[in-house]
């Protein structure tokens, strides 16, 4: 089963690509490697949350977010190199915007880690860090970057 049909299967659907907040581009491709711009839980225009997970986000809300970072990404990832010629996720930094006291990151980020793994299966295993950050861009919760191998 294809990238595509599986996200069909999970009853989701790949948004358009989030337009750039400043001089950069939503994805790169250098050979087999396509790397992402990190990817802000974006829907239609519009960031559902803002502020401090542990403070005005709960972590369960930004998990949820993380995974529509990570969807984000794979609408990127696929206007550049096509969803179903991604051949494995091989890296994921999720930055978490952190109360002072907030240590949950990694189960945050595994929004994002989930989502790939229900999407891509053994391929969507990957490496990677969760890292507590002050803030985030337009006071954003949660940004997801990739690397992905592709075909």
């Amino acid at each position: 089963m294809g990238a595509r049909e599986r996200l069909a299967e999970l009853g989701l659907e790949l948004p358009q690509v989030v337009p750039p907040v400043a001089a950069y581009v939503p994805a790169a491709r250098t050979g087999n490697l396509v790397y992402t711009s990190g990817q802000l839980p974006m829907v239609d225009g519009k960031l559902p949350a803002t502020g401090k997970v542990g403070g005005e986000v709960d972590p369960g809300q930004a998990k949820e977010l993380a995974a529509t970072c990570a969807l984000n990404a794979l609408a990127a990832i696929d206007a550049l190199a096509g969803l179903d010629n991604v051949v494995r996720i091989v890296k994921v930094v999720g930055f978490v915007a952190s109360a002072p006291d907030f240590t949950g990151q990694p189960g945050v980020v595994n929004g994002a880690s989930e989502l790939f793994g229900s999407v891509f299966g053994e391929a969507g295993q990957h490496a990677r860090s969760a890292v507590g950050v002050t803030a985030l861009p337009l006071d954003a919760p949660v940004e997801v970057e990739v690397i992905a191998e592709v075909r």
